[in-house]
């Protein structure tokens, strides 16, 4: 436990950060999750939506510090990637 009152107040402070960043990456997970069902389900129209909001949301959070610049830019990529070899399987059946 901290001592000095300088590390009581960065304890606490570190500890709000860490809730935020946890409650944003759960929404971000929670938004991939639903893309993926949509795609499961077939319905392009919604699951190309629902990518639009996933990538806009770990845009977000490269740019408030939660994720990393080239782990969103993975994560993103195979998204789309997933998105569009779905697309072409729907039109080859």
């Amino acid at each position: 436990m901290p001592h000095h009152k300088s590390a009581k107040k960065a304890l606490r402070q570190s500890e709000k950060r860490r809730m935020r960043n946890k409650a944003f990456k759960s929404r971000v997970k929670t938004e991939i999750k639903k893309f993926l069902a949509y795609l499961e389900e077939g319905d392009f129209e919604k699951a190309e939506q629902q990518l639009r909001i996933a990538q806009s949301l770990l845009h977000k959070g490269v740019s408030k510090g939660i994720f990393h610049w080239k782990k969103a830019a993975n994560k993103i990529s195979k998204l789309f990637q997933k998105f569009h070899r779905a697309k072409l399987q729907a039109k080859t059946q």
